[in-house]
């Protein structure tokens, strides 16, 4: 009788013998899903996207602990802040501690199951690394700040806004999660490319930027400027988070053209019109009475603009046609600053080989 540790042995030793008639992987046997080529062999790469989202991702390495919170914790502690302020940091820390999990369980425990390509899995590895770092950090700044992490880190339990937005994540995925899931199917192929839009169009390409058009918005006035540069470290990984989920949506659209029907494309415009609704009652929720140089008639507009660059990037029509009230914040990603080293970090920090001295 066999063991579970000789059957392991023996579907290995098939592999081997399966790899040794087939010979070398070539770059033309290589797809997102299903690949019936090894997957552990990351060359030749054919997605040469994926690479460049994996090494820019290593490039921008950052770590919570060496942001300084000196001033935060100044400001925090002071009565300069208004109680409508505290509530936007607060609720944001909320949202985002328990999103960057959910993001987290679904790459590694549904993604990159079913992603049989080894350069995009490369990236996946790094990416989930990437969002326990910013776990870490909301953790990182509610310490700081002395901030109670039982109201923060329940907040998707106990306030509505956010409960009904992770919800509506946790559907989209509750589907691939079943251990009998598979993309063999046209009906599991368009399954998975819906979860793919629901986490990185919708989740880290809506969601996430209202909430950074909030908390950005202070540094604007320059407070809390420890906490802006880790939201604006956060903003530069999600986006080639972002950046990669949409080339790896349009790449399954073009290896898999059945599954991109009238219907499905119809489907997805109505998932990202219940998401823009969603975030539109969040940020009323965070902005009940507004802050200085926000309210939340503004983050109608605002939504509205993110979701149709959203829909446009994955070849679907816009269906609002807003302008953004916050043209400030491509300058957060777009502009290089200049800061004082011994005052906080740049935010072009980059590692080891990869470091500009221009």
């Amino acid at each position: 009788m066999k063991t579970i540790i000789d059957d392991k042995l023996i579907d290995q030793e098939k592999l081997f013998e399966k790899s040794a008639l087939e010979g070398r992987v070539r770059v033309d046997a290589k797809t997102i899903l299903n690949c019936r080529s090894d997957v552990n062999q990351l060359v030749p790469i054919k997605y040469k996207w994926a690479w460049q989202a994996y090494l820019d991702g290593c490039a921008n390495h950052w770590m919570p602990q060496e942001v300084p919170m000196g001033r935060d914790i100044e400001l925090w502690r002071s009565n300069k802040l208004t109680d409508d302020e505290r509530l936007v940091v607060k609720r944001n820390l909320g949202f985002f501690s328990t999103a960057e999990s959910l993001v987290g369980n679904n790459l590694v425990l549904a993604i990159y199951k079913h992603v049989t390509n080894p350069e995009c899995r490369q990236y996946l590895l790094r990416q989930g690394f990437e969002e326990a770092i910013h776990t870490h950090a909301f953790l990182y700044v509610v310490e700081s700040l002395n901030i109670d992490e039982g109201e923060v880190f329940n907040m998707y339990r106990e306030i509505a806004s956010i409960h009904n937005k992770d919800a509506f994540e946790l559907e989209l995925t509750k589907d691939i999660m079943k251990d009998d899931f598979n993309t063999d199917t046209f009906e599991g192929r368009q399954k998975f490319l819906e979860n793919l839009i629901g986490f990185y169009v919708i989740m880290e390409g809506i969601f996430f930027y209202s909430g950074f058009a909030m908390m950005l918005s202070f540094q604007r006035r320059n407070m809390l400027v420890g906490l802006c540069e880790q939201f604006q470290y956060i903003l530069r990984d999600e986006t080639i988070h972002m950046n990669f989920g949409i080339d790896l949506i349009n790449q399954i659209k073009i290896e898999n053209p059945d599954i991109w029907t009238k219907e499905f494309q119809q489907k997805i415009q109505h998932t990202i019109g219940q998401a823009v609704d969603l975030e539109q009652s969040y940020a009323k929720d965070c902005l009940p009475n507004g802050v200085l140089g926000l309210n939340h008639k503004m983050f109608v507009d605002y939504v509205q603009y993110i979701a149709d660059r959203r829909l446009e990037k994955i070849g679907l029509k816009k269906m609002y046609g807003s302008e953004t009230p916050f043209p400030w914040m491509s300058e957060v990603l777009d502009l290089k600053k200049e800061k004082n080293f011994f005052e906080t970090r740049v935010t072009e920090y980059q590692t080891g080989g990869a470091l500009s001295w221009d």
